[in-house]
């Protein structure tokens, strides 16, 4: 399994040799300084106001066991939770590598491979590590057996979305395309990681850090592939 020039994801370059682009090593770069940042806070309490503070806003003040807003907004909110779930991520992974595999693209297949299965080992050593209890004062409404921090939801959709988005996008010869497939991404990352706080499955700081170690991971993931794809070719 190697990348090869054939594969559309991963284009010729004029400088095979040349190091991975400094924009998306700075931005992972960054993101990654954002999740320790969020990781010390929390260590150290500085968040605790502001995660429970942002969680009870979103809750009946009567019953904090229930969301703000109508009940089709709550059934909505877990209809797209469900789309960062294992379930409909490895659904998707799995759809992903056998496209990629018929169409003999190991580049986008490795890529795809890699980021998904290591993302999730990074996501559970990061839980198992810092043992976060979920909030304490929402009914459970879906399985929570996990630890809280990072968002497993926040994190995993981050990784999968991003790096499926940003390998399509590449694809179309438009900026206008490639902006919307790329846009698509992103957002449907967001929504998934709000629906998390808004029906009180993680607090706010446990999603935010999913976020950017995800995007992280992501963005690493792909920095690595880009470099081997150029170092693979004459």
């Amino acid at each position: 399994m190697s990348f090869t020039a054939e594969d559309p994801a991963f284009p010729p370059q004029r400088d095979p040799t040349q190091p991975p682009r400094v924009a998306t090593i700075v931005a992972a770069s960054v993101l990654f300084a954002l999740f320790a940042g969020i990781s010390a806070a929390i260590y150290s309490g500085g968040l605790t106001d502001f995660d429970r503070g942002l969680l009870l806003a979103l809750r009946d003040q009567l019953n904090p066991a229930d969301a703000l807003g109508p009940r089709w907004l709550a059934v909505g909110a877990r209809d797209v939770t469900a789309l960062g779930s294992t379930a409909v991520l490895t659904l998707a992974t799995i759809i992903a590598l056998g496209y990629f595999a018929l169409e003999r693209r190991w580049g986008g297949f490795a890529l795809v491979f890699v980021a998904v299965i290591g993302g999730t080992l990074v996501n559970n050593a990061l839980k198992a590590l810092v043992q976060r209890a979920r909030p304490d004062f929402v009914a459970e409404i879906a399985e929570t057996s996990t630890y809280s921090f990072p968002s497993g939801h926040a994190f995993m959709s981050a990784v999968t979305f991003l790096i499926l988005g940003a390998l399509i996008a590449r694809t179309r010869p438009d900026a206008v395309g490639r902006a919307f497939v790329f846009s698509v991404a992103v957002a449907l990352t967001l929504l998934v990681g709000a629906s998390r706080v808004y029906l009180g499955m993680h607090w706010p700081s446990d999603v935010l850090a999913g976020w950017c170690a995800g995007a992280s991971w992501a963005l690493l993931c792909w920095a690595a592939a880009d470099w081997l794809g150029r170092r693979a070719r004459p």
